[in-house]
């Protein structure tokens, strides 16, 4: 890595560092309840609405208790759009209350409500993970994308992983946009981190 690379990726972890899943107040771990609120923040990004409103929804939700998908089915549907909405999250809120029952409804009856068991029948392969999570309600391929460059943080046979927003972000931050060798110029444990500042870099 060349000096002034070194610098821009000094620069882009210290200044875009972050990951959503940190920012909606998640402590990701390698766990069902955890897992399951990554899965809920992405169902929320997989609308055209800003990020800042995703994560401030995502953050009523959680708030208001609906942590793992047993929570989230106790609550009424009426509930689940009032919490959107102190989220600022209109337009959406009403089909995303929705979305949010069935995809708890889909997580228990397919994955028996854990979402390692998407990853061991794909056998960790990120591609067999995003078709996989692709088929909750609302999320879809972009939104799968989002979960895997997320979720690398504690999968790590997803490592390493850039969709393309991120790799726009490299090309954008002039970076190599090759996977392995945007990847090289990071420790492993850093590569959720740098995906994350490379898109937050993208939309700033």
């Amino acid at each position: 890595m060349s000096p002034t690379q070194r610098e821009r990726v000094r620069d882009l972890l210290d200044h875009h560092g972050r990951t959503y899943a940190d920012e909606a107040g998640i402590t990701l771990r390698d766990k069902p309840a955890p897992l399951y609120q990554l899965l809920t923040l992405v169902t929320l990004f997989s609308v055209p609405i800003s990020a800042g409103v995703a994560v401030a929804a995502a953050r009523e939700l959680f708030a208001a208790g609906w942590r793992t998908p047993e929570h989230l089915l106790g609550s009424t549907w009426q509930q689940r759009v009032d919490a959107l909405g102190r989220g600022h999250y209109r337009r959406y809120d009403e089909s995303t209350a929705t979305a949010l029952q069935e995809s708890a409804e889909h997580l228990r009856a397919a994955w028996g409500g854990d979402l390692r068991r998407v990853r061991d029948d794909a056998e960790g392969d990120a591609d067999g993970i995003q078709e996989r999570i692709a088929r909750f309600p609302r999320i879809g391929p972009t939104g799968a994308a989002i979960f895997c460059r997320e979720v690398q943080q504690v999968w790590p046979s997803v490592r390493p992983f850039f969709d393309q927003r991120a790799v726009d972000g490299a090309r954008d931050a002039g970076l190599p946009t090759d996977v392995g060798r945007l990847a090289a110029l990071v420790h492993d444990d850093d590569l959720a981190r740098f995906a994350a500042a490379l898109v937050r870099r993208e939309l700033t």
